[in-house]
Parts: structure tokens; sequence; C-alpha cells
């Protein structure tokens, strides 16, 4: 695979058999990072679990203590006072049956969360087929499923994020920007990571972090150690 120069300097500086204490990782992907863009850093942590079996799911949601630095644009199916507390809380999207046929009609995505009130489910429902997929059904799990939609709100805009084992049994999540810099970016890790390895299924055998890597966008992947955290 090519890779453009500034990778290829960036990833001089990186040793890809050492394990970085996680500070170092990010002052490592803080300097390395060469894009014009403030690029997204992500997380990508490895589970021995098998996601094939609905005893070993790991999937949850955790607010980062300094967000993810971007905008998140939310809808909300509610109706009533709960469609009005949702509009206050700063959704960007309130609707019923209406935003169901845009999104049918019109093949309309413009949001990055779906929050729904329990009542509104049967509604929702009907686009399972159309939201699953994008990994955009609201559920109780991930807290996007709740009575209280105002709160669900506030919480995606303040930085809230959904993790979720995907079929290889790997983690992906963005834990903040570059300009976020090492001290932030190790809080929101942390945090992250506090909330992955809670969630860790009775059923898991052996070793539950097999491997952890961070990398920005346009960066060479940086190997984490999760020794002290498990």
């Amino acid at each position: 695979m090519f890779r453009g120069k500034k990778y290829q300097n960036s990833a001089k500086q990186i040793d890809r058999g050492t394990q970085y204490e996680a500070k170092d990782a990010f002052e490592l992907i803080c300097k390395t990072a060469s894009a014009k863009f403030d690029e997204t850093v992500e997380l990508h942590v490895k589970l021995g679990v098998d996601s094939r079996h609905a005893d070993q799911q790991v999937r949850g949601a955790v607010v980062l203590p300094h967000g993810t630095g971007r905008t998140v644009r939310v809808l909300v199916f509610a109706k009533g006072d709960k469609a009005d507390a949702a509009r206050e809380a700063g959704a960007d999207y309130v609707g019923e049956m209406d935003m169901v046929e845009k999104i049918q009609k019109e093949n309309w995505f413009d949001f990055d969360v779906v929050v729904a009130s329990p009542d509104m489910m049967g509604v929702v429902g009907r686009l399972g087929k159309l939201l699953g997929p994008k990994g955009l059904m609201p559920s109780p799990k991930a807290g996007t499923v709740t009575p209280d939609v105002a709160k669900a709100v506030q919480e995606v805009k303040a930085g809230k994020i959904e993790y979720r084992l995907d079929k290889t049994n790997i983690i992906h999540c963005p834990i903040g920007k570059v300009s976020f810099g090492p001290e932030k970016l190790n809080d929101n890790f942390n945090t992250l990571m506090g909330a992955i390895i809670k969630a860790k299924p009775a059923a898991a055998k052996g070793q539950y972090v097999k491997s952890c890597v961070t990398a920005s966008t346009m960066g060479p992947g940086v190997k984490v150690s999760t020794a002290r955290l498990v």
C-alpha cells in the first residue's frame, strides 16, 4: 500500500515493536500528526471475546471528560412535552412519523445519533433495516432509548460516545482531536478503557484486552500498553 512522505516520516518516529505508556503514545500522536486539518484521534481495542455469542457482547456508552471535539447532530423521536424538552436541550431534529417518512422517502441521514423515548420505539422500529446497518439504531444499553430524552441529548452533546464490538471483536472509537494535546487525550482514553474493562462479560475467558492501538486520521498507529489498566 502506497504511503505519502508525511506518513513515512511520521512512521519513522514510532517503534512498531513497542507498547507505549498511554501518555507517551498520545505525545507521539500529537507530534507526528501532519495534516493541515485538526485530525481525529481514534482508539482500536481488540478484545478476547467472541461477538457471535450473545453472552460475550461488549457494548455501552460513556461520557468522555473532554468530549470528542466534533459537533454531533442529534435526531430525537419523541412527542408532547418530551419533544419540547429535547428541543430545549439542543436536539437538532425532533419528530415522529414525519421523520420516519423523511428517512424512508428521501434517504435522509443528516444526523449522527438517534435518541428515542420508549413509547416511540414502535415507530422507530420501522427504520431498523435502514438505521441498524449504519449503527444508528437507538438502544437502552447505549442510553439512547430513555424516558429522559433531554438528558440523553445533553450527554451526547457533551461528548458521550457509544462503544461496541465489530465482527472481528474490535472496538473502534474517537477519543478526541490532535489539538486536545496528550493530557486531555489520556484522560479520555482512561475513561473509555475503564468503561470497556468494567463491561467485561462473565463468559469471557483468558486475556480480555488483546491489543490497543491509537492513531490520528492520517497518521500511523501507535501500540498502547494496557498492563496497568487490566
